[in-house]
């Protein structure tokens, strides 16, 4: 198979709370499903979608995790090797809003602090009984250098333009750390000493270094032997 036809895959971990609308919003984007009926996450659940961002071939790989404390441990194991982010809160849940920081450090600590990140307010459709000011939401995501949407799963609003964010800043990513390894000066190659007589000295081996020239010494016995019209012949 050839590099060209190779697909990306991009793991995605949605985090926060319970009752955000984590798997709400993860059945919408991949399935174009919505149900009101609310279902606690066991640990972990999965779904991939496909997608051509640019040309590009793109699998995003998206984990809905737990929000539930008692889960912490086992949905912890499972943020390592993400590429991407989504920490949830809901306009209606106070609670989930003021957990948002620590959601951004457990993620951290397992994947480190350089994966795109966007923070959702989910349920927006509900803003008349929202429990957070614009002003707070908005501050919360600048302080934390995250990009922010309002999302209502719901209504389908944003959504969309949430994961084709996360998947435009990995390829970013990608094409900047291949110009980065393209970009670095390769190393000079140093040429040693070659002995045939099996020793060497350290006036040889710096005159190497600073001329990255080859030495060649023949065997005294054999030089002897050498006819007359080779002797003035130089080795390239």
């Amino acid at each position: 198979m050839i590099e060209e036809d190779l697909e990306i895959a991009i793991k995605v971990v949605v985090v926060g709370n319970g009752a955000v609308g984590k798997s709400s919003m993860i059945q919408r984007y991949c399935r174009n499903i919505f149900t009101k009926d609310y279902k606690k996450t066991i640990g972990v659940d999965f779904l991939e979608k496909r997608l051509n961002i640019d040309g590009e071939d793109i699998l995003l790989m998206l984990w809905d995790t737990a929000g539930q404390e008692e889960f912490d441990a086992l949905t912890k194991a499972y943020y390592r090797g993400a590429q991407a982010c989504v920490i949830a809160y809901s306009t209606t849940d106070r609670d989930s809003f003021e957990a948002v920081e620590t959601w951004r450090k457990k993620v951290e600590e397992e994947v480190g602090p350089d994966i795109p990140t966007c923070l959702i307010q989910n349920k927006i459709d509900l803003i008349d009984d929202a429990v957070m000011t614009q002003e707070e939401a908005e501050g919360l995501a600048k302080r934390l250098k995250m990009r922010f949407y309002r999302t209502s799963v719901k209504e389908d609003l944003n959504v969309n333009d949430v994961f084709q964010y996360l998947t435009q800043q990995h390829l970013k990513k990608i094409k900047k750390e291949a110009q980065r390894v393209e970009d670095e000066p390769q190393p000079a190659r140093q040429i040693g000493v070659f002995n045939t007589s099996g020793t060497s000295t350290a006036k040889d081996n710096n005159q190497a270094n600073r001329n990255d020239t080859i030495t060649l010494q023949p065997n005294k016995s054999r030089a002897k032997k050498r006819p007359a019209f080779l002797s003035n012949c130089t080795i390239l």
